[in-house]
């Protein structure tokens, strides 16, 4: 009886562990400046739509950024757009920021 909740006490842990370090990675945000078009968006994360052409994406973060074909940040990835770069682009729909 005793092992077995020992071992119940070690599961829990290790899964409240695996959890905690799930939460912070998902929390995660670029710091620095994306510039889509001249807005620019501080520590970004996630998806960003693309609304007119030609299209100018400039980053100023510490992550890469990358360029879709598709909205909603799907399709073919156009371009990787690395900190310190500018891609500029007529066909790409939205920009994710790793």
């Amino acid at each position: 009886m005793m092992r077995r909740r020992m071992a119940v006490a070690l599961g829990a842990l290790a899964a409240g562990a695996t959890l905690a370090v799930a939460v912070s990675g998902s929390a995660y945000a670029a710091e620095g400046v994306l510039i889509i078009n001249g807005n620019k968006y501080k520590d970004p994360s996630g998806c960003y739509a693309i609304d007119r052409y030609p299209t100018s994406v400039t980053n100023h973060t510490d992550a890469i950024a990358e360029v879709h074909s598709g909205p909603g940040c799907t399709g073919l990835v156009e371009e990787l757009v690395y900190p310190g770069r500018t891609y500029n682009t007529e066909t790409a729909h939205s920009v994710f920021v790793l």
